[in-house]
C-alpha cells in the first residue's frame, strides 16, 4: 500500500485523504481477500491467520476470531463493499455458535481446525466478543433468536462470572489477575446492544462497568487505566500492577466518550468526558514515538517506556480517540494525530500480498515476517469506519459554517 505525500497545513483534508486511501484499501484488497482466503469454505468459519503469501493456515481458531470476522462483514456494505457481506457474517456466525457455544450458554475458548475443542474454559474476554458479534448479526438480519441469545448470555454472566464487588470474574473457577480489559470490551458490547435493543440490561452493564473502571482502574498517582488487578479490584502486586498499555488509554477514551453521549446523567458524563481527555493527552505525551510516529506496546506508572515494539492495534485506538477529541474539542490538532495515526498504519498494511497486515513494528522500525493474524481486521475495519463517520460529519459541519 502506497503512503501518502506528507501532510499539508489543513489537518481536517490532510486526514480525508488518508481515510481516503485507508477505505479504498479495505474495500479494493482486504474485504475480499478475507473473503476468498480468510473464510474457510471447506470447514467453516474463518481461519487465525492467513500467511504473508495470503494462504489460510491450519491451526486452532480462538473464539475471538469469528465474531470479530462478523464484526467486520457485518460493517462492509455500509462502508461500500459489493462483495456477499451478509453471506460472509452468516458464514461466521454458524461456525462460532455450532462449535464454540457450550450447553451453559457461554462460549469456549478454542477449537481445532475441524470444531474439535481444544479449551473448553470460557472467560470473560471471549463472552464480550460474542455479544459484540450478536448485535452485528442481530442488526443484520434483524432476528429476534440473535437478541433472545445475547439477553440469556447476559444474564448467565451474571450468574456464573460476576463479581462480588462489581463487574465479573475472568472465568469459573476464579483466575488471577482480574483484568481490565475485558470489561472494556464488555464495554463496547454493551454500547451495541444499548443502540439496538430498549432493555435497559444494556444501560445498566455499561453505566456498572464506567462506574468500575473510573473507581477502580485508573492509577491514583497519574490517571492512567491499569491492566491487572487482585481479587478485591486493587492494582495486582509487583510489576504486572503498573503495567500501562498506551492503545488502551485511547480505546478506553473511545468508550467513554461514546457512552457520555449516551449518559442521561450530567455529572456522570462529564467525569467521563474528564477522564477521556485526560487518557488521550497521557497517551499522546507518554506512548508515542515521536521517531517513528506509532504508538508503543507497554509502559509503566512512572510512564517510562517498557516494551518499545509498536503492535498494529494501538495505532487503530489513537485514530478512533484522536476522532472523537477533534469531534469534541474542535481542535484542529486532533485531526492532526489522526492523521498522523492513520499514516502510520498504512505502514503496516504495505505487504507482498495486498490487504494482508504486519503486526509488530519492531524499535528500529522493522516488522516482524510471521503471518497476519485474522483478529487485527477488527481494528482495522473499526478504525476506519469511525474515521470515515467522523470527517464527514466534521465536512458538513464547516459547510454549513458550524
Amino acid at each position: 500500500m502506497q503512503s501518502l505525500a506528507p501532510s499539508d497545513s489543513n489537518p481536517l483534508q490532510a486526514a480525508v485523504r488518508t481515510c481516503r486511501a485507508l477505505k479504498a484499501w479495505l474495500l479494493d484488497r482486504a474485504y475480499p481477500h478475507w473473503w476468498s482466503q480468510g473464510a474457510d469454505l471447506e470447514r467453516g468459519g474463518f481461519y487465525e491467520r492467513l500467511a504473508q503469501d495470503g494462504t489460510g493456515l491450519l491451526e486452532p481458531r480462538r473464539a475471538r476470531v469469528n465474531p470479530r470476522q462478523i464484526y467486520c462483514y457485518s460493517l462492509a456494505a455500509k462502508l461500500g463493499w459489493q462483495g456477499p457481506a451478509q453471506r460472509a457474517v452468516e458464514h461466521g456466525l454458524e461456525y462460532f455458535l455450532r462449535h464454540y457455544r457450550r450447553e451453559d450458554r457461554l462460549f469456549r475458548g478454542v477449537v481445532s481446525s475441524d470444531g474439535s475443542v481444544v479449551s473448553e474454559r470460557a472467560v470473560l474476554y471471549d463472552q464480550a466478543f460474542a455479544l459484540l458479534a450478536l448485535a452485528r448479526a442481530y442488526d443484520t438480519f434483524s432476528r429476534d433468536e440473535y437478541r433472545q441469545m445475547a439477553r440469556e448470555l447476559h444474564d448467565v454472566l451474571r450468574a456464573q462470572l460476576g463479581h462480588h464487588i462489581a463487574g465479573f470474574e475472568e472465568s469459573q473457577p476464579r483466575i488471577l489477575p482480574l483484568i481490565s480489559n475485558s470489561h472494556m470490551h464488555l464495554l463496547e458490547a454493551s454500547l451495541e446492544w444499548q443502540a439496538l435493543d430498549e432493555d435497559p440490561i444494556w444501560a445498566h452493564l455499561a453505566k456498572e462497568i464506567v462506574e468500575l473502571a473510573l473507581t477502580c482502574f485508573l492509577d491514583p498517582g497519574t490517571g492512567l487505566v491499569l491492566e491487572f488487578f487482585d481479587r478485591d479490584w486493587r492494582p495486582a502486586q509487583g510489576v504486572d500492577g503498573r503495567v500501562v498499555e498506551p492503545g488502551h488509554q485511547y480505546e478506553w477514551a473511545w468508550l467513554l466518550l461514546r457512552w457520555a453521549a449516551r449518559d442521561e446523567e450530567a455529572r456522570s458524563a462529564a467525569r467521563a468526558i474528564d477522564v477521556a481527555r485526560k487518557l488521550v493527552a497521557l497517551a499522546e505525551a507518554h506512548g508515542v514515538d515521536r521517531t517513528r510516529g506509532v504508538v508503543v506496546n507497554t509502559m509503566l506508572t512512572d510512564k517510562v517506556v517498557r516494551d518499545a515494539q509498536a503492535r498494529l492495534w494501538p495505532q487503530t485506538e489513537r485514530i478512533k480517540a484522536a476522532c472523537s477529541m477533534a469531534e469534541l474539542t474542535r481542535d484542529p490538532t486532533f485531526w492532526a494525530a489522526a492523521d498522523e495515526a492513520a499514516r502510520a498504519l498504512q505502514k503496516y498494511l504495505t505487504t507482498p500480498v495486498p490487504g494482508l497486515w504486519y503486526d509488530k513494528m519492531t524499535v528500529q522500525g522493522t516488522f516482524v515476517e510471521e503471518p497476519a493474524p485474522a483478529s487485527s481486521f477488527y481494528h482495522i475495519v473499526c478504525a476506519i469506519d469511525v474515521m470515515d463517520a467522523a470527517l464527514a460529519r466534521a465536512n458538513v459541519d464547516r459547510r454549513e459554517g458550524a
